[in-house]
């Protein structure tokens, strides 16, 4: 069974920065090779739709049977807020939290981000999964694309 991994949108970006490429097109390749079907949301699409052309090429090229849309909806909404609420991050940080709310909802194996400061951060994490065991979601994995790609799991 291939691994389900939701993508923030600082993966997809990944793929033309200098910085991580070369982990992040090992990700595209498993992706194209279908060993990996990403799950994004509707905010992915808002974020990646703002950003230069070539980021929306190359979502767009990623075989649709290998991509799940999930909707944000009232428990994603009422989970992003509580993480909030406890404090694991600011308000200004929200839309992060619907990505990890989305991860955990849809029940992805991982969350795959770049971003250190709010979301690939050992405090933070502990913070996510804390509130999802208190709700009574499972944990979310979340790690680095360079985690991911040295995890042998996923080699």
């Amino acid at each position: 069974m291939n691994q389900k991994i939701y993508l923030d949108t600082s993966v997809i970006g990944g793929y033309y920065d200098d910085e991580f490429k070369i982990e992040t097109k090992k990700i595209f390749s498993k992706i194209k090779a279908g060993t990996l079907q990403i799950v994004y949301s509707e905010l992915t699409l808002k974020e990646i739709y703002r950003g230069p052309k070539r980021i929306i090429e190359l979502f767009e090229q990623i075989d649709s049977k290998n991509k799940t849309v999930v909707q944000i909806n009232k428990e994603i909404i009422k989970l992003a807020d509580t993480y909030i609420s406890e404090k694991v991050v600011g308000l200004s940080s929200r839309d992060d939290c619907i990505h990890i709310a989305v991860a955990t909802i849809s029940k992805s194996d991982f969350l795959l981000s770049w971003n250190f400061k709010h979301i690939v951060n050992e405090r933070r994490i502990y913070g996510y999964n804390a509130v999802n065991l208190l709700l009574g979601y499972s944990v979310i994995e979340i790690i680095s694309p360079i985690q991911f790609n040295n995890n042998e799991k996923n080699k």
